[in-house]
């Protein structure tokens, strides 16, 4: 089959399409011939060694097609089903995973980090990380909301967001702040985002946010202004150039959930800020199979909307990752592989 291989580490630029081996599901395991696949930051980070991955390596952790083989003792699905893949991977049997939270699995592996992905034309998964596609999603949607989705849920229900909170996304043009967007509509919530850029925060007010403030002003305060109100919830993914914003946004009590740092790794915190106004920083990694199956529900019945930016053909890997490397991007970038 042809993947898009990874054999050492140099950034986005590392990636060459190469024949490779069909991979072979084993006991428990099925393989899916994809239709769409759709890129994410960990695609970036990968390349970067951040962390290292084994090599050779085929990132890629979203994805959705057709069932073409599948593994001994699989009876869930069969052969000619349309699927959707989930990215968390665990082995199923450990105490975690047994109460659910499979995320805390110490064996616990992300599609495309820890084991080749979806950057190819077929992958190999445990039977239980596909889902049925819903009949509802044309091939981009279903490839393109596993991740972001499934991240920003798990997001919100670890902030805890109630009906009528005021939750403000930090940078709304990446996949996992326009999922949680949505989400946060679904939910009840009044949503605010912000962005570099002013289209983006155009296209997030059309989409339906309530309003939005440029991530290079002081955000929080213009928040305060515009409403009377800070947030109850932020949504973090970006870091350092946003920290201090983000923070000073927050209500008494207010909870701030980050699940990344695409603006490094590293932040200031003012802890009398924390203990005085008695905030939350929250972290919050991937997300379990119940969770994965409550979005799938959501965009299947169409209640949350899946936000595809772009699709480009399988080849065209290196422009794709050229968009989402620039931030040119609102919402998911997709390959269609068929």
């Amino acid at each position: 089959m042809k993947a898009w291989v990874l054999r050492e580490i140099g950034g986005p630029d590392s990636f060459a399409l190469e024949n490779v081996d069909v991979p072979i599901p084993g006991p428990d395991e099925v393989r899916v011939r994809l239709v769409t696949s759709a890129l994410n930051h960990l695609d970036i980070w990968s390349s970067m060694g951040l962390p290292k991955p084994p090599l050779p390596h085929v990132a890629g952790a979203d994805g959705a097609g057709t069932v073409d083989a599948i593994g001994e003792g699989v009876t869930s699905v069969t052969v000619g089903d349309e699927v959707v893949v989930n990215p968390s991977v665990s082995c199923g049997s450990c105490e975690a995973c047994l109460r659910g939270d499979t995320p805390f699995c110490d064996t616990y592996q992300i599609l495309g980090e820890h084991r080749w992905g979806t950057l190819a034309e077929q992958v190999a998964v445990p039977a239980r990380n596909v889902v049925p596609k819903p009949s509802i999603l044309a091939w981009d949607q279903a490839g393109a909301y596993g991740l972001v989705h499934g991240t920003a849920h798990r997001m919100l229900r670890r902030a805890r967001l109630r009906v009528g909170d005021t939750l403000l996304i930090v940078g709304v043009g990446g996949g996992v702040s326009g999922a949680a967007m949505m989400l946060g509509k679904e939910m009840g919530a009044l949503v605010y985002v912000t962005s570099r850029d002013p289209k983006k925060i155009e296209k997030a007010v059309f989409s339906g946010a309530d309003g939005g403030f440029l991530s290079t002003e002081d955000f929080g305060k213009a928040l305060k202004v515009s409403t009377g109100s800070g947030a109850d919830v932020v949504v973090e993914n970006v870091g350092g150039p946003t920290w201090k914003a983000s923070l000073g946004s927050l209500n008494k009590g207010g909870r701030l959930v980050t699940c990344g740092g695409t603006g490094g790794p590293s932040v200031d915190l003012s802890l009398p800020r924390v203990f005085f106004k008695q905030i939350e920083i929250i972290g919050s990694t991937m997300f379990d199979m119940g969770e994965f199956a409550d979005v799938t529900n959501l965009v299947g019945s169409g209640r949350v909307p899946v936000i595809v930016d772009s699709t480009f053909g399988f080849d065209e890997l290196p422009a794709a990752l050229e968009r989402l490397q620039n931030g040119e991007q609102f919402g998911k970038i997709v390959l269609r592989h068929q």
